[in-house]
């Protein structure tokens, strides 16, 4: 750093503040001290600024598969945001509720400075105590101590359903989650509040994957009075429409959540609710920033967007 800092011209603590990136240097003098930087092939060396913040400018990340949509979506944006910040990321996989304890010491062990919690992996970890010191946001989870990121699950699910009942829809039938998840749950609940009070199928329940939504779809298709399907995720509704293709219900609407990367091309395309995975990355990385700088504990919300193509 003293190299740099003669070759730029500038004091150390100059080089400290552009190494750290503080908005308190000048564009000029920001450019020469990179440019010094590069011309001598210096580099931080993070173990040291570990010693000297008591950072070691790692997070983990705690999931419990990585077969769905939303929790791969969540890890990559995750990631992203993090190597924004210069974070490295350590992913722990949780195989059930037996290995939560086991993930939160092993994190706690490599030094981490606090970590996220993913989607389903919020629930197993309910009620378990992270070690002292470990920082930790939660994504889909109902609350507690500590600061949770979340899409607006119910007001997406409401607005697909009411879309579906304005267009006259006599029954909007509900392809669920699995009982036990927080988004599942959400969305079923803004699934119901657009009906206003009216009565309402029960739900079919499936575990977010095609095969579990066809199975659902077989049941609804040989309902005649079903003429419309709110499916809690797009994989989900891409079985629904399988199966209703198979059936011949060409005269049934469908609608899903996630907005995937395939859902313009499912035929019909499919209309859906976009989550804002980008979003949700970037403030669960925040809100993990925020509490390892001692602020409070918050509750996110990011919006979701309802994407109208030909399915419903």
């Amino acid at each position: 750093m003293a190299d740099v800092a003669a070759a730029a011209g500038v004091s150390g603590q100059t080089v400290s503040r552009v190494v750290n990136a503080s908005p308190r240097v000048d564009p000029e003098t920001r450019i020469r001290v990179e440019a010094a930087m590069a011309d001598l092939g210096y580099r931080p060396h993070r173990a040291a600024r570990a010693l000297r913040t008591g950072r070691s400018g790692t997070i983990g990340v705690i999931v419990a598969t990585l077969s769905t949509v939303g929790n791969s979506r969540m890890l990559e944006a995750v990631a992203s945001a993090a190597a924004r910040r210069d974070l490295a990321v350590t992913l722990v996989a949780l195989a059930g509720r037996a290995d939560v304890g086991a993930a939160f010491d092993r994190l706690h062990d490599l030094g981490v400075d606090g970590a996220v919690v993913l989607n389903e992996a919020t629930a197993i970890a309910e009620g378990v105590t992270p070690p002292a010191g470990l920082a930790l946001v939660a994504v889909d989870s109902p609350g507690g101590a500590f600061a949770t990121v979340q899409s607006d699950h119910a007001g997406g699910a409401e607005a697909a359903t009411r879309r579906l009942r304005d267009a006259g829809r006599r029954t909007v039938a509900h392809v669920a989650g699995p009982a036990g998840s927080f988004a599942a749950t959400e969305r079923e609940r803004g699934w119901r509040a657009a009906h206003d009070g009216a009565p309402v199928p029960e739900p079919v329940r499936g575990d977010w994957g095609a095969a579990s939504g066809h199975a659902a779809g077989r049941a609804l298709a040989a309902d005649p009075a079903v003429d419309a399907v709110f499916a809690a995720n797009d994989q989900m509704a891409l079985g629904v429409l399988r199966a209703l293709a198979e059936a011949g219900r060409d005269d049934v609407a469908v609608i899903g959540f996630d907005d995937v990367a395939d859902a313009a091309d499912y035929r019909p395309p499919l209309t859906t609710v976009r989550q804002d995975f980008d979003a949700l990355g970037e403030a669960a990385v925040a809100a993990l920033a925020a509490t390892l700088d001692g602020a409070p504990a918050t509750r996110t919300v990011v919006p979701t967007t309802l994407i109208a193509r030909a399915s419903g």
